[in-house]
């Protein structure tokens, strides 16, 4: 990964350039830089998030004008991305943002509340009043889904280091648990008063056995990421007695993303949404940034301001 001074990008008909103050770093990033995704193309500019204020506007779009916030995901892909002072954004993967809410910030956002976003309310259709359990609250997608879930009037069980315990508790979680107890599984069930309604799941080959002995009848579960190609159940009667849901998803699959993009910049807006940064970097730090979102511990997201 090198900085390069190019051209200010040109946009296409139906783009709009973002002067871009925040870009999240994410572990899609990483997956890309490595190839087990195709790069769209070589040399490219990494970067699925971003966030920043409109500096034009295509001929075919309506709806932004210069100068407005904005911030959005999906790129980076299959289209250069926010690792850059300015990126050219399809109009279909970007919002507006409230006044008062920080471009940087929100640049943080999306990969990670967008994927919080579908698999919970899409995906679970979480209901007020469910039990919702939320592996690893202190992660990105976590820290965003413990506030989703709170907001959505959801009965809110999370794990994490206990370092992160009170931050989470800020968060809206009703209850932390340490994810290295030997009696998880027991207390889970107590904080749930018997079982939990809708599981997020990162770790599958780690929990998915878990999930299922955990999970009131008609649980729905919902797979993120995975520690394992191999994870399944080592006891599959366990699942047809809940009659669990079990649902796979990527971000990526969203049918459109100013969907959730907008509801979430709504919760941004009205303070139910916060994304916590754990750290900030320079484009020339991007290389570090992205050995610290795989190997390092922290509570949120990781930024890079150009």
């Amino acid at each position: 990964m090198e900085v390069e001074r190019v051209e200010k990008p040109e946009i296409a008909d139906d783009e709009v350039l973002v002067e871009v103050d925040g870009a999240g770093v994410n572990p899609v990033d990483t997956y890309i830089r490595e190839g087990a995704t195709e790069p769209f193309t070589l040399p490219m500019i990494p970067g699925i998030d971003v966030g920043g204020t409109v500096a034009a506007v295509g001929a075919a779009v309506s709806g932004f004008e210069i100068g407005d916030p904005v911030y959005g995901t999906g790129i980076g892909k299959n289209h250069y991305g926010g690792y850059a002072e300015y990126a050219a954004v399809p109009e279909d993967r970007l919002v507006g943002l409230s006044p008062g809410v920080d471009t940087a910030t929100a640049g943080g956002a999306g990969v990670a509340s967008v994927t919080a976003w579908r698999a919970l309310i899409d995906h679970a259709n979480l209901q007020t009043a469910d039990v919702c359990l939320i592996h690893g609250g202190s992660g990105g997608v976590g820290h965003a889904a413990v506030q989703i879930a709170a907001a959505a009037g959801a009965r809110v069980i999370t794990t994490a280091a206990p370092t992160y315990h009170d931050e989470l508790s800020e968060l809206g979680a009703d209850v932390v648990l340490d994810y290295a107890r030997s009696d998880l599984e027991a207390a889970v069930k107590d904080a749930g008063r018997g079982g939990v309604d809708v599981i997020l799941d990162h770790r599958l080959g780690e929990y998915l056995q878990f999930d299922a002995d955990v999970a009131n009848v008609g649980c729905r579960v919902l797979g993120i990421g995975e520690n394992t190609t191999a994870a399944g159940f080592e006891r599959s009667s366990a699942t047809r007695r809940k009659d669990l849901q079990l649902t796979m998803m990527t971000m990526f699959n969203t049918p459109d993303f100013r969907v959730p993009l907008r509801k979430l910049a709504y919760l941004m807006g009205e303070g139910d949404l916060e994304i916590r940064i754990a750290d900030t970097y320079d484009l020339e730090d991007a290389a570090a940034a992205q050995r610290d979102v795989i190997g390092e511990s922290f509570l949120g997201k990781l930024l890079i301001r150009p």
